[in-house]
């Protein structure tokens, strides 16, 4: 697999053509709530040696076109209203982008072109040759479609990343991994006892959790590239729950109780102490780094009611942040530190809402039945993932930064809970 990305990757760096951002980068807010989406047809894939389309070249085009919409501001034009196939005439057919592709599979490796189109212009503004191993050209198309993204937008899309859970069958919870369409389900724990609050380091290449396999809730780290090896970080008496790593990676905050009162605490990667956080100010737990790394949101029950405070790490001194409620928790900072994600109690229900971070009026995001808990942004800031809990069901769920697009993100049997977000990945 490393060869084969080795591969693939050097292959990117020799580009058809790479579009000068400003020629087409659209001038949208995708944060607005009226913005208008923009059209993009994804006509199937051709085999280069014969020019004809069959069930591969369809499926790469169905890739693209997933990976495209998942981020909110774009609309695919259904293949089928136009046939499928190329024309001529694609701002006849509504569209305002269209993504062509080629491949050709000889000796068990796929050689794949994909071009973008601005119709308005008339010519292509990116272009891509990629090369790899026949049967894995899912990650060539998925890197098309992020590249689509920052092209538009000047930022790249999350088509590569990672979403971690917790999932709950027959008593017993683990942890989890899935690609954001959840076609590629990973089971990373297999402690078959209880395991929560799973969370990336900054590099995305480990993934720590709490488990309770040896009787007290202990913190551990294991490497995503294998999964045999668990490394336990830290095994004091009491709670390691619920690690916020560092910008850097170097050390997290973690809420400890060995001392009694839930308390938090900076530790190093290895597990050694650093300093305490928070004393003898009730229960303090759900650490949330600033993107900085100089500020810390957090949960503490000090005034009366769990409630989200802001720490400045340099001299600790805190600042109240909610006031809207009697029950707010689980913060988390945006990837561009402006706002703060949390999960607040409202109208007999737990809602995900917003709140700029120096301070102000939280906005509230969703609006549907059930009761939203425990948000993770994407890396590119423009969408949370969270759980729903519904009559007894709860599911992973996501919503767009400006309150649209709510979907139930993966529907498997049993109960997905505490989702987070991986960072992009760095090929």
């Amino acid at each position: 697999m490393k060869q084969f990305i080795a591969l693939l990757f050097t292959a990117l760096l020799s580009p058809l053509i790479v579009a000068t951002p400003g020629e087409a980068r659209i001038d949208i807010d995708i944060s607005s709530a009226e913005l208008r989406k923009v059209p993009v047809a994804v006509p199937y894939f051709i085999e280069s040696r014969t020019g004809e389309t069959s069930r591969p070249g369809i499926e790469m085009a169905e890739i693209i076109a997933g990976a495209l919409e998942f981020h909110g501001f774009i609309s695919v034009i259904p293949p089928q209203s136009y046939g499928g196939g190329r024309q001529e005439d694609w701002l006849a057919a509504g569209a305002d982008f269209t993504v062509v592709g080629s491949y050709a599979e000889i000796d068990d490796k796929v050689t794949m072109e994909i071009r973008l189109l601005d119709n308005s212009i008339g010519r292509m503004i990116l272009g891509r040759r990629y090369r790899g191993e026949a049967g894995k050209n899912r990650i060539m198309l998925l890197k098309f479609a992020d590249e689509i993204i920052k092209t538009m937008t000047g930022e790249a899309g999350v088509s590569l990343t990672k979403i971690s859970f917790v999932a709950e069958k027959n008593g017993v919870k683990e942890i989890y991994l899935t690609d954001i369409f959840g076609d590629e389900l990973r089971r990373v724990t297999k402690h078959h006892k209880i395991a929560v609050s799973p969370r990336f380091t900054p590099d995305g290449r480990f993934l720590s959790y709490t488990s309770y396999h040896s009787g007290n809730p202990n913190l551990y780290l294991t490497e995503l590239a294998q999964d045999k090896t668990t490394t336990p970080i830290s095994r004091r008496e009491g709670l390691n729950m619920a690690p916020a790593w560092t910008p850097d990676g170097e050390a997290m905050a973690i809420t400890l109780s060995s001392g009694g009162s839930p308390d938090l605490f900076l530790i190093g990667r290895d597990g050694e102490m650093i300093r305490q956080l928070t004393r003898n100010a009730g229960i303090n737990v759900s650490p949330s780094w600033s993107p900085d790394g100089r500020k810390l949101a957090f949960v503490s029950d000090r005034s009366g009611t769990p409630q989200i405070y802001v720490m400045d790490i340099k001299n600790n001194s805190v600042r109240r942040l909610t006031y809207l409620g009697n029950y707010n928790s689980t913060p988390a900072w945006s990837p561009k530190g402006d706002q703060i994600a949390y999960s607040g109690y409202y109208e007999n229900r737990y809602h995900i809402f917003l709140i700029p971070a120096e301070g102000g009026r939280p906005t509230r995001l969703t609006r549907t039945l059930g009761d939203h808990e425990s948000p993770s942004w994407s890396p590119d800031g423009r969408q949370l993932a969270f759980s729903r809990t519904l009559d007894d069901d709860r599911k992973i769920c996501a919503i767009y930064r400006n309150g649209s697009g709510f979907r139930v993100l993966f529907d498997w049997e049993g109960n997905e809970s505490m989702p987070q977000w991986s960072p992009r990945p760095d090929y």
